[in-house]
């Protein structure tokens, strides 16, 4: 059994936003029992991650982290289109990741106690983003 539905979600602009509750009511009402549910965000300036769900200050170390590895407005970038956060926000998302796999168990995703699927937005300015969640299973 496949089943697939899309999440918007608006962001306030660079920072982290944790929706596996949403990701939670969609496996449990395709009815699925045991799989694996495959997570898509159709962006390439907003990136998924797994990450620690218990202390917010995992992630602010996590932007803290990545501000100084891939600094807005860093001449060596000559993609500026969309201002100095523009290159940036590309970059993060390549090496963090557009999709992550789940499995699926007891119709719920099978975290770690401390885990949380979260959407990184590395854009300043708030933005829709789409999700693409598609659940495989029993």
């Amino acid at each position: 059994m496949i089943c697939q539905e899309t999440i918007t979600l608006r962001t306030k602009g660079r920072g982290t936003f944790e929706f596996s509750a949403e990701v939670e009511r969609i496996i449990s009402n395709s009815g699925i029992k045991k799989g694996l549910c495959n997570v898509f965000i159709q962006h390439t300036s907003a990136s998924l991650i797994l990450c620690e769900n218990a202390d917010p200050a995992v992630r602010k170390d996590l932007e803290a982290f990545m501000s100084h590895m891939v600094p807005d407005g860093d001449p060596l970038f000559r993609h500026t289109t969309e201002g100095p956060d523009d290159m940036p926000a590309h970059v993060r998302s390549v090496l963090t990741g557009s999709s992550l796999l789940v499995p699926v168990s007891n119709c719920c995703c099978a975290l770690g106690t401390w885990q949380g699927i979260y959407l990184w937005e590395h854009r300043h300015a708030p933005h829709e983003r789409h999700i693409v969640v598609t659940i495989y299973g029993d």
